[in-house]
């Protein structure tokens, strides 16, 4: 459910990024109560001729259904018992709501907001963590880090963070308090890939080669209780590789994708199927079910918002994991899949802006 919420503060970041931070009123403190590492999706009406992508997750999105521009933001600001809604946005070529955010959002403005979702998260707890982020993948490790270390005195945290330039760099200044505030506990490492910098590593990205050799000169990598690792496609893959050779368990590895570039995800893996003809989905959301046709070519998503206009979503690109839902019976493929954990699927969860029948009869659960 989307609540309309004012608009505080405005912070300009960087030259391409900036903070936004809104008012939560008494009655809906509960219902914006996050753990650190989720996300809200924001929405507004899609400017007249307005082009929406549906693909790719860091970009916005339009639904051509009702003509609205939804994207999904971390939240950056630590959690606690009064909740501060603050969010971190990244100016994307085309895209419709970060374009609005950098230029014409203002204070004393209203936004529609969607309550705290996600499952890239930590609840605070004694042991060793760490993170590997790129850009505007600091928006959550940030607010895991702060929430972490201000709980829970018998934590630590390593923060590895790869940016282009120290200019373009996200919440430095926050970074920094955490490491003037915990230098015992929170341990910081830079680079940039492409500028040389004093301090820190030198220049380059931090490909799957380069993490192989850092972590283990950095940290017990094997004895880490867990990994967060958050920014583009390529880094996230890189990093993940890095570590499993490693010797890490997978269930000790944590990934949200920010950005998919479409050279590096490749073809839907599922392009080439053809849909079912005359399937019929069965869907429960918010307690009451429903049952309508698949048309020819359309995501389960799309079909229930034909009928369902507060059925849950905001990238459609396979990314945010908003349409996260739980496959009751039937069958369905995937085209892509960047936000679900090898677990969650095992245990019968699809992306609904993802999926497509496989069966003359498919039932989905969104309230599970």
């Amino acid at each position: 459910m989307f609540h309309p919420l004012r608009v505080s503060e405005v912070d300009r970041l960087t030259d391409d990024a900036v903070a936004v931070t809104f008012d939560v009123p008494p009655e809906l403190r509960e219902t914006f109560r996050h753990t650190p590492g989720q996300h809200i999706a924001v929405r507004r009406a899609a400017p007249a001729g307005a082009n929406g992508n549906n693909g790719g997750g860091a970009e916005d999105g339009e639904d051509g259904i009702r003509g609205e521009v939804r994207r999904t933001y971390s939240i950056c600001a630590p959690a606690g018992p009064e909740p501060a809604l603050r969010v971190g946005i990244r100016l994307v070529e085309g895209g419709e709501f970060s374009t609005y955010a950098l230029k014409e959002l203002a204070v004393g403005d209203t936004v529609e907001v969607m309550e705290p979702t996600g499952r890239f998260v930590l609840e605070p707890r004694p042991g060793h963590f760490a993170a590997v982020v790129g850009g505007s993948g600091i928006t959550p490790v940030l607010s895991i880090a702060a929430t972490l270390l201000a709980r829970e005195p018998d934590a630590r945290f390593c923060l590895v963070r790869s940016d282009r330039s120290v200019a373009s760099t996200m919440f430095l200044e926050e970074v920094a308090d955490l490491k003037d505030r915990w230098p015992d506990r929170f341990q910081l490492v830079t680079a940039v890939s492409r500028e040389e910098q004093q301090a820190g590593l030198g220049s380059g990205r931090l490909d799957r080669e380069r993490l192989t050799r850092l972590l283990p000169a950095l940290l017990p990598v094997e004895d880490i209780d867990g990994w967060f690792l958050c920014g583009p496609l390529g880094l996230v893959a890189g990093a993940e590789r890095a570590l499993r050779g490693l010797g890490v368990r997978r269930d000790r590895i944590h990934q949200e994708i920010f950005h998919v570039d479409e050279a590096l995800a490749g073809a839907p893996a599922a392009a080439a199927a053809q849909d079912l003809a005359d399937a019929t989905l069965t869907a429960t959301l918010d307690g009451r079910s429903g049952s309508w046709p698949v048309r020819d070519g359309e995501s389960l998503l799309e079909t229930v918002l034909r009928a369902r206009a507060d059925a849950p979503y905001a990238c459609k690109g396979g990314v945010c994991g908003t349409c996260r839902a739980f496959l009751v019976s039937g069958e369905v493929r995937m085209d892509r899949n960047f936000a679900l954990e090898p677990e969650e699927t095992a245990a019968g969860y699809v992306l609904a802006c993802q999926s497509h029948p496989a069966t003359g009869e498919v039932e989905l659960d969104f309230d599970r």
